[in-house]
């Protein structure tokens, strides 16, 4: 009888030296390491601070220990690539001129950017005509600037041509504020607004205006220019007047802040001017295009407060609420002086035996700064001028001419 010979139970690849000698050539640390074999996959987990685990599928010797071609790849980071960038670039800022302590306190997050070309900027606004001196002013108040590309200022100069009449005129603007020049980069909205803004009637004097002034305007999205060009219309056409494009060009060249604020804001201080001063239609018409436009995008809670204020020191000087109102109406910009500055500036006049009826009849002495209206105010008296019986409008005029009427004081 043939005794059949038992299968001898199959050695397990997996013995401890296998695995040993397997998790020893992991790098402790790494969670997963795959390894690429011809036609099979090895897959292997190592535990590092439990020992080292295996699972794998079953090779054979020859497939698993042949030889495996391995490339390890080394990854530079941004860091390494770009502090070498950063580091030209604010030499060559220097090199330009540049107040760099000034330009990173402002606008830090520019020097982090990639694919500034400090250089095309410079280029572009000398074929303008702006000087070395002018570029470095630019770039160190409004750094923003290095992230425009020539084709995009191109472009946004091209626009700005056709309501300015030359270069040099927008290089005066962008001296005096470079932000309205490169704080946005969509020319769309720029072109979709110059070509609004002169279709309801706005002359090119009006716009270049807008520009030098108020160049936020032409940021704003189409729908807001169109709903406070609107909201105009409205309140012209509500108060008895029948050319509305007539009326808007003219509160816009007064105040051209008021496209920037909200026709929440412009309504509020409608109502209020119209019921504080009991304004019929014609009188209202007549204040908003004229003086009362500047005072429209004033903030109508601080209008209200100085309002109080001024009636309050003027009363307890001895005027009626009638003549405070007449004040008021004379000089709409009275309304711009806070409490304390309003209350100091008459303190000071009084103080210098100037009359209460003196400075409502001369309301624009206000506009001087408390320095200003001690140093003339002594500088008149020392040259034998009466203040008290004299005409003092001159405390306002501008320093030229208040120079030579004092000469001529002085020549007596």
């Amino acid at each position: 009888m043939l005794l059949r010979k038992q299968p001898q139970p199959e050695k397990d690849f997996y013995s401890p030296v296998v695995h040993e000698t397997i998790s020893n050539s992991i790098p402790k640390g790494w969670g997963y390491l795959t390894i690429l074999a011809p036609r099979n996959l090895l897959y292997m987990r190592s535990h590092f601070l439990f020992g080292s685990r295996c699972w794998m599928t079953r090779f054979s010797p020859e497939i698993l220990f042949r030889s495996v071609s391995c490339r390890f790849f080394g990854v530079k980071s941004d860091n390494e690539d770009s502090e070498p960038l950063k580091k030209r670039l604010l030499n060559n800022l220097l090199t330009m001129g540049v107040d760099v302590d000034m330009a990173k306190k402002r606008q830090p997050g520019v020097f982090n950017r990639t694919g500034i070309s400090e250089q095309d900027l410079k280029m572009f606004l000398l074929s303008k005509g702006a000087s070395q001196e002018v570029i470095a002013s630019i770039i160190s108040r409004y750094p923003r600037a290095l992230t425009r590309s020539t084709e995009n200022l191109s472009k946004r100069w091209d626009l700005w041509r056709t309501i300015m009449t030359s270069d040099l005129e927008i290089i005066d603007i962008l001296e005096r504020s470079p932000e309205s020049f490169f704080r946005s980069n969509n020319n769309v909205s720029l072109e979709n607004n110059i070509k609004f803004l002169y279709s309801v009637g706005l002359t090119r004097k009006c716009l270049c205006r807008l520009l030098n002034s108020a160049p936020r305007t032409f940021s704003n999205s189409l729908n807001l220019n169109k709903q406070m060009v609107e909201f105009l219309q409205e309140v012209c056409l509500s108060l008895g007047h029948n050319q509305p494009i007539d009326f808007v060009r003219k509160v816009i060249f007064k105040n051209p802040f008021i496209l920037i604020q909200s026709t929440k804001r412009i309504k509020a201080n409608i109502r209020f001017l119209q019921s504080t001063f009991n304004l019929n239609n014609e009188e209202m018409l007549a204040l908003i295009c004229g003086p009362g436009a500047e005072i429209l995008d004033l903030s109508n809670d601080c209008a209200k407060r100085n309002y109080t204020n001024i009636k309050e020191k003027l009363c307890s000087l001895g005027c009626t609420e009638q003549e405070v109102q007449k004040f008021v109406l004379s000089y709409l910009d009275v309304l711009f002086l806070g409490e304390k500055k309003f209350n100091d500036k008459i303190d000071c006049l009084i103080e210098e035996k100037i009359s209460i009826s003196q400075i409502i009849e001369n309301p624009r002495i206000l506009d001087s700064s408390i320095s200003t209206l001690k140093s003339r105010i002594k500088e008149l008296v020392d040259a034998g001028y009466n203040l008290s019986i004299s005409n003092i409008s001159l405390l306002s005029w501008s320093q030229k001419r208040y120079k030579a009427k004092l000469k001529m004081l002085n020549m007596r």
